[in-house]
């Protein structure tokens, strides 16, 4: 089974400052160190904000994917090559064929 464009993405985005929104409401912005195929992710040097809007520092968290209602990775991927489409001429000749020569 190969992994999802939003997957793929959210490999892109490491290194990168992202937000996610956890199913609980609390809102989490810092640098994605890394993640895993099922939506784990370790952020570091991030800044939380409770639903209550108190906010505080942390300085690493690892959160489980299941948790997670939505990230925001930064604009810039827009330009990611998965995103690159494919033109008519980059199929061309790739028909059925015979088998001869």
């Amino acid at each position: 089974m190969s992994i999802g464009v939003p997957i793929k993405l959210l490999h892109e985005a490491q290194g990168h400052i992202i937000s996610l929104e956890l199913k609980t409401g609390e809102l989490y912005r810092g640098q994605l160190l890394e993640a895993e195929d099922n939506m784990n992710i370790q952020l570091r040097g991030l800044t939380v904000t409770g639903r209550d809007g108190r906010v505080k520092q942390l300085d690493q968290v690892y959160i489980r994917g299941a948790h997670v209602r939505f990230i925001i990775v930064p604009d810039m991927l827009k330009n990611a090559p998965m995103f690159k489409r494919v033109g008519p001429g980059a199929l061309k000749g790739r028909g059925i064929g015979l088998g001869r020569g």
